[in-house]
């Protein structure tokens, strides 16, 4: 039986969403986008699908959190910027009892490409002679900078790291201190997204990339943890999730 699920935005990603969700078990009951011509203006509980996905603004998202969680269903929230909401996003989905999966980047693949980076990080740390740093590339639509993967990434690596403990992302118009982690970011182009991390010294380097080929990829994990959302109740990072499947 295919997922009912409602779309909350409906932009690139809100459509490749659409496009691939009966091929991976669900079923569109409603878009809802006030900017978008032929779609609900408006969140309804009589509309909404047994999962939620918003990719909408983060200036919207929390007004969105407090409908869906009140009309009792279930969530996917891929918007990022709203971080600093996410006590009162807990209250909410414990209150009205539901489940909702939230990341800043719903690629599978990336979300293994932070548990290496993890493991690379507290191997590469036992040997002082290496050097760590990275840098990200974006489309030049990309709204925000760095990117929230990036910062993940970098969170990732100070966790792991005796030596670095402050992440910066601006332009160094000094020396780098040896604590700070050196986070580099580029837009241009039609990139949909490319991570880089760079373990350095004198004598090599160790370089992982993760490069997205197509959007698709974030739709497919979003498409995912909505089914996995559908069984599971409380509030849940995408890497919780990993988690939970990994196991």
């Amino acid at each position: 039986m295919l997922l009912d699920i409602s779309l909350i935005g409906y932009g690139k990603m809100g459509k490749m969403i659409a496009s691939m969700a009966e091929e991976h078990g669900c079923r569109v009951k409603s878009i809802i986008d006030p900017s978008v011509e032929g779609c609900e203006k408006e969140i309804r509980p009589e509309i909404l699908g047994d999962v939620c996905l918003d990719f909408s603004l983060p200036d919207t998202v929390l007004e969105n959190i407090r409908k869906i969680s009140a009309a009792g269903k279930n969530m996917v929230v891929g918007t990022t910027g709203w971080n600093n909401k996410l006590p009162e996003v807990v209250q909410l989905v414990e209150k009205h009892n539901i489940g909702l999966v939230y990341g800043a980047n719903f690629s599978i693949g990336m979300n293994l490409f932070n548990r290496i980076v993890k493991y690379a990080t507290a191997i590469c740390d036992k040997f002082p002679i290496y050097d760590v740093c990275g840098w990200e590339m974006h489309h030049n639509n990309k709204a925000d900078s760095p990117s929230g993967t990036a910062i993940q990434l970098a969170e990732t690596i100070l966790a792991e790291s005796g030596v670095k403990d402050q992440a910066v992302y601006d332009k160094l118009d000094r020396k780098i201190q040896k604590n700070e982690l050196h986070f580099a970011s580029l837009r241009g182009g039609a990139v949909p997204g490319t991570h880089n991390v760079i373990f350095d010294c004198e004598t090599d380097s160790l370089e992982l990339t993760h490069r997205v080929r197509s959007r698709a990829c974030f739709a497919l994990g979003a498409l995912q943890a909505a089914q996995w959302i559908s069984t599971h109740k409380g509030c849940h990072s995408f890497n919780q999730m990993m988690e939970d499947l990994l196991c």
